[in-house]
This record gives C-alpha cells, sequence and structure tokens, in this order.
C-alpha cells in the first residue's frame, strides 16, 4: 500500500518521513487544526525537499481561487478536499485533486466510486482525530481506488492488506504531540503498511 504522512509541520519530520519510504505528505491549510501551517512555512519546507514526493495540500470549505493560489505558491502537487464542493469549483481547479469521503456509514463509502478518493471516519473536526473507522465495511468490496485514514498506526496497518486499498494515510497515529511526528513511528507504520 502506498503511504501519506499528513499533517506535516516542519522540515525533520517531512524528511524522516521520505527517508522512511512515505509516498507522499500531506500539509494542512485549515486554521482550526493544530497541525494547521502558513504558505510560507510550507514553502520553506516544499522548497527543499527531493523529486518524486507528491505533496498535497488538504483544504476545508474554500474557493479554487485559495486552493489553486495556495497549491501554486508553495509547489504542491495534489489538493485534497475535506468537504463536498460544488461541480464549478472542481472543474475551476488548476490543481489535480482528491476528494475526501467523511464516512459516517457504510452506504457513503461508495461516493465517487469510479474515482481515486480518500475515505476516512466523519468527526467534527476534520481529520486527525484518532477515529477509526468501522474496517467490516470494506469487506468483500473493490477497494483499489480508496486510500484510508482514520484511527491507523504501525499496529493496525498490516492488517490492512488484505483489503487491496491503494494506499492509507495517517497523522495522529505517528505523533509524538500534536503537529510533531515520532520518527520511529514514522518508520514502523511505513515499514508495516509494506
Amino acid at each position: 500500500m502506498r503511504t501519506k504522512i499528513c499533517g506535516i509541520t516542519n522540515y525533520e519530520d517531512a524528511i524522516d518521513a521520505i527517508d522512511a519510504g512515505a509516498d507522499a505528505l500531506g500539509f494542512v491549510f485549515y486554521e482550526k487544526s493544530p497541525r494547521y501551517i502558513t504558505i510560507p512555512q510550507a514553502q520553506a519546507i516544499i522548497e527543499k525537499l527531493p523529486p518524486f514526493i507528491e505533496k498535497v495540500a488538504l483544504f476545508v470549505n474554500v474557493d479554487a481561487q485559495t486552493i489553486n493560489t495556495t497549491c501554486q505558491e508553495i509547489g504542491a502537487t495534489l489538493a485534497q478536499l475535506h468537504f463536498d464542493a460544488d461541480i464549478y469549483t472542481y472543474k475551476a481547479l488548476n490543481i489535480p485533486h482528491i476528494k475526501v469521503i467523511r464516512a459516517k456509514s457504510k452506504e457513503d463509502i461508495f461516493a465517487y466510486k469510479d474515482e481515486y478518493r480518500l475515505v476516512d471516519v466523519f468527526c467534527e473536526t476534520y481529520g486527525g482525530s484518532g477515529k477509526k473507522i468501522n474496517i467490516e465495511w470494506f469487506k468483500g468490496l473493490d477497494n483499489s481506488k480508496i486510500i484510508l485514514a482514520g484511527g491507523l498506526d504501525s499496529t493496525n496497518v498490516a492488517s490492512l492488506k488484505k483489503y487491496g486499498f491503494y494506499g492509507v494515510d495517517v497523522s495522529s497515529g505517528v505523533e509524538a504531540t500534536l503537529g510533531i511526528k515520532n520518527s520511529q513511528k514514522v518508520k514502523d507504520f511505513i515499514h508495516n503498511a509494506r
């Protein structure tokens, strides 16, 4: 499974994740998050990163212009949208994007089923809560276009391999404190996901 380490707030955590084999890094542009990062902070990290790493900018309830401008300024390669936008917003984006399903029930995970999408457990804080999603929902399904998030860590990620997810996304499960990663937890998570 491919791995994304989300909620990156400093260069050291970014490099530790890359060195451990992360495929993608997530940067949170949602001011209410404890992992919120400013455009200059993200720029300073991203400009020093090696090539071939997906740089994902996470947004909640903003317009297409904000997404386009932020992604261009920081050098993001993908926008992650934690909200239901209208069709005009999606069409106005100048950057590839992935939709997030904040699942309350099994039926929710079938939204956008023909697209790659991130499925997270519903929480008021828009991710990073550590709440676990009900894995039973995914039994017997084609999960090849799903990136799973929600309550993942190094102790449970290996058990997900049998479901055939495209990838996994973790934030709080590899932290030392809010917004700061634990390098050993990151290494163990990526190793066990592979």
